[in-house]
């Protein structure tokens, strides 16, 4: 049996799943403008999609954003592997934000006026990264609780109570 998430990781699996998985219902509905320029900006920092149609490209994108976004809001899907679908996607965004032209101030990080839409994508790889390390958390916590009610454990335990 999957355990549903912690209470902490609700809010946030809620808004960003609802958010990108948003974003990618509407990009199944893209235009062929909107499918070139989504295709350009990404070709930009990710040279090697050059070899995908346009299209072709946003329906991927489209069908990968709606993958993510409804794994962080389905609550049979752990949160560690939610974050790591997160991570994953928001990281590519990142590495958009930090290879297209014009998104950031000339060296620095912060973000022109055109890239602060970008900049957004950093929190959610924040976010993903928070739940990467959401098992482990839940694990330490559950053994602690063992160890203090005086139940054996994992023979591997590094609290050396046993």
């Amino acid at each position: 049996m999957v355990p549903l998430p912690q209470a902490r990781d609700v809010a946030p699996r809620l808004a960003t799943g609802a958010f990108i998985l948003n974003t990618g219902l509407m990009k199944l509905r893209a235009d062929q403008d909107t499918a070139e320029g989504l295709h350009a900006m990404a070709r930009t920092a990710y040279p090697f999609l050059e070899r995908i149609p346009a299209e072709r490209f946003t329906r991927l994108l489209a069908c990968t954003e709606v993958a993510v976004g409804s794994a962080l809001l389905a609550p049979f899907v752990p949160t560690r592997l939610a974050g790591l679908a997160l991570t994953g996607f928001a990281g590519g965004l990142v590495g958009l934000y930090l290879r297209v032209p014009g998104m950031r101030e000339p060296g620095s990080l912060r973000p022109t006026p055109d890239g602060v839409p970008m900049a957004k994508d950093a929190w959610m790889l924040g976010i993903g990264l928070g739940f990467l390390g959401a098992s482990g958390r839940a694990r330490r916590a559950a053994r602690r609780r063992r160890c203090a009610a005086g139940q054996r454990h994992h023979h591997r335990c590094r609290c050396h109570c046993h």
